[in-house]
């Protein structure tokens, strides 16, 4: 017996109808549900499993893993492509012409005393 068994929704037990009247089953009720509890389990002795079931199941499983995976992976390199080709086209709009940086007047060096070097 579970928990949902033994415990009924509010106001739907025999005791809480009709002002804690109980409803008279009508005759027969008995013999009906024996019944169709015999017709269900006919109908459920009937039903066989397919013995391929899990193989099938897990064959699916695979293939939609696979796919998720290819997609995946072809997802990611395409927006890395795109990321490199963005990257490019900004650097290659760059201007030509020297900048304040690089005007090339001076030596690479700097052009005061340097820090001094520790030696170990």
């Amino acid at each position: 017996m579970t928990q949902r068994d033994a415990t009924p929704s509010p106001g739907t037990g025999a005791d809480r109808t009709h002002h804690d009247r109980a409803v008279p089953r009508p005759p027969g009720a008995d013999r009906t549900e024996q019944d169709l509890r015999d017709a269900l389990q006919a109908l459920a002795g009937g039903v066989l499993p397919d013995p391929d079931a899990y193989r099938t199941a897990r064959g699916t499983w695979l293939r939609r893993e696979r796919r998720r995976r290819l997609v995946l992976t072809v997802l990611v390199a395409v927006v890395f492509a795109l990321a490199v080709l963005i990257g490019l086209w900004v650097l290659n709009q760059a201007p030509a012409d020297p900048g304040v940086i690089f005007s090339g007047n001076g030596s690479p060096s700097a052009d005061g005393p340097s820090l001094p070097r520790l030696h170990p």
